[in-house]
């Protein structure tokens, strides 16, 4: 099961540089800073945010009044030196020098693998900066337009390497200011797309693609219309995923994706797409609603990444706090598929810094939220192995609270495991009939591994009735079953 952690590699840099008082580069980490990376579970990295940044992309953030009331609200005393520019404003896919360039990335790919992490790197496919090469080489390769759609539309479009582009975007929403957009139906672009991606297979073990959904023939089609020419008879991804898996068999694909497209998206070639869905219901439905989402096929389950917070949300300290936010973790860490954990979100952190900004705001580390994710990732790792199957509560005399809990089991050849959450805000109890039915005819003693809290309980009654459970509002087990009796 893929667990990765998501850094933001120019502010992570920084703080570590601050803290050392010197200089510190990709190249540079010290080996017990990777160490504190290498979290029970955690198998892969994802820096985010290495490429080289336009500067004419932040030459145009620092003119645009509203993305700089971004930054002066995240960090109130933000100054020019800590603006960067957007890491998906790429000028070339070429690891920063300020990083500590390809050397320094090969160096800490090296420091992860040594301690059994992969390494993933950022892919943005739909659009790039205005001062990238292709702009005066390959123009081709993007969607232009005319002095007169300028004129007409200067939001829209951005005058660049002598020629009229238009400024990306996605279909609902105004265009970036900072990027041009690139021509998902040319040749010469899905070509280069594959020599992209297979530079970046050079040099990790997966990439995250941004916007993976944009490039689909469908919805690039429905964006942009004519200006994008005539509709390919292969869709985008299914021409670009198997040319780059014939270099980098093994590459990790992947997708940031929204408007439900994770499963078309997983049949074209990803491995992994973003679960907005339930990230939505954790956040403003209820357990009715996530229980719905978790009936669909296992097999698209298990190519979902399950998250709280990214980079693009905000931090799950404010959306999710307390004790609800603690019951969505133990969800999200113990169903199948991908997990995202997103560094800062262990401590509690509650500013989500622009990815513009290299620099953010200090904040004091929630001591009792810490020590409880250090719970929750080693029981995790030992959970999520086996066959996972959802378990439907069964409702008690006169007790409608049933409703409130999520519940599911794992099972493999040595270990096996229930998970429940009350994801209500009053008190819940149910009974839970267990699958296994070797544990009739004997006694067995149930450990819980967020809290070592163990109880006695008769195998007739766990695969009968079933297991009562009485958990509190936002509360929440996490049950070792052994496979043999107790004495």
């Amino acid at each position: 099961m893929t667990v990765i952690l998501e850094i933001n590699t120019l502010v992570w840099l920084r703080e570590l540089s601050d803290r050392h008082g010197r200089r510190i580069t990709l190249g540079e980490v010290p080996g017990e800073v990777w160490d504190g990376i290498a979290l029970p579970g955690i198998d892969t990295v994802w820096l985010m945010g290495v490429w080289e940044r336009s500067p004419a992309g932040l030459g145009i953030a620092l003119r645009d009044e509203t993305l700089m009331a971004s930054f002066r609200a995240a960090l109130p005393d933000v100054t020019e030196a800590d603006l960067a520019g957007s890491p998906y404003c790429v000028r070339d896919y070429v690891v920063d020098a300020s990083l500590g360039g390809p050397e320094g990335l090969a160096a800490a790919r090296a420091q992860l693998a040594a301690r059994g992490l992969r390494l993933i790197l950022d892919h943005v496919p739909n659009h790039v900066a205005p001062d990238h090469p292709w702009l005066t080489a390959h123009p081709d390769r993007l969607i232009q337009g005319t002095p007169d759609d300028l004129a007409a539309a200067p939001d829209a479009f951005i005058e660049a390497g002598g020629r009229v582009y238009v400024r990306g975007r996605d279909p609902y929403f105004p265009p970036w200011p900072d990027v041009v957009q690139l021509n998902a139906f040319a040749d010469g672009l899905r070509a280069a797309t594959v020599d992209t991606l297979v530079s970046i297979g050079d040099q990790a073990d997966g990439v995250r693609c941004d916007m993976a959904m944009l490039m689909m023939n469908d919805v690039f089609a429905k964006t942009w219309g004519d200006r994008a020419g005539p509709v390919p008879a292969e869709d985008f991804w299914p021409y670009v995923i198997p040319r780059v898996r014939a270099r980098h068999p093994d590459l990790l694909f992947v997708a940031e994706a929204y408007w439900d497209l994770e499963q078309p998206l997983q049949q074209q070639g990803f491995d992994h797409c973003y679960d907005k869905r339930l990230y939505d219901r954790l956040c403003h439905e209820n357990a009715d609603s996530v229980r719905a989402h978790l009936g669909a096929d296992l097999a698209y389950q298990r190519g979902l990444v399950r998250f709280l917070e990214n980079h693009d949300e905000p931090r799950a300290a404010t959306t999710l706090p307390g004790a609800r936010g603690q019951a969505a973790a133990i969800a999200v860490a113990t169903l199948p598929g991908a997990t995202l954990w997103h560094e800062g979100q262990f401590e509690g952190r509650r500013v989500r810094p622009p990815v513009f900004l290299s620099r953010r705001p200090p904040e004091p580390a929630d001591e009792p939220l810490r020590d409880f994710y250090g719970r929750l990732l080693g029981a995790a790792a030992a959970v999520r192995r086996g066959e996972w199957r959802p378990l439907t509560p069964t409702a008690l005399p006169d007790n409608d609270t049933h409703g409130g809990l999520l519940a599911w089991t794992w099972t493999h050849e040595d270990t096996r495991h229930v998970v429940v959450v009350n994801y209500a805000d009053r008190p819940a109890q149910a009974r839970l009939p267990l699958p296994w039915d070797d544990l009739r005819g004997g006694h067995h003693r149930l450990t819980d591994l967020l809290t070592d809290r163990t109880y006695d309980r008769d195998g007739d009654e766990l695969t009968g009735p079933g297991l009562f459970v009485a958990l509190d509002a936002w509360d929440a087990h996490v049950l070792s079953v052994p496979a043999r009796e107790t004495s």
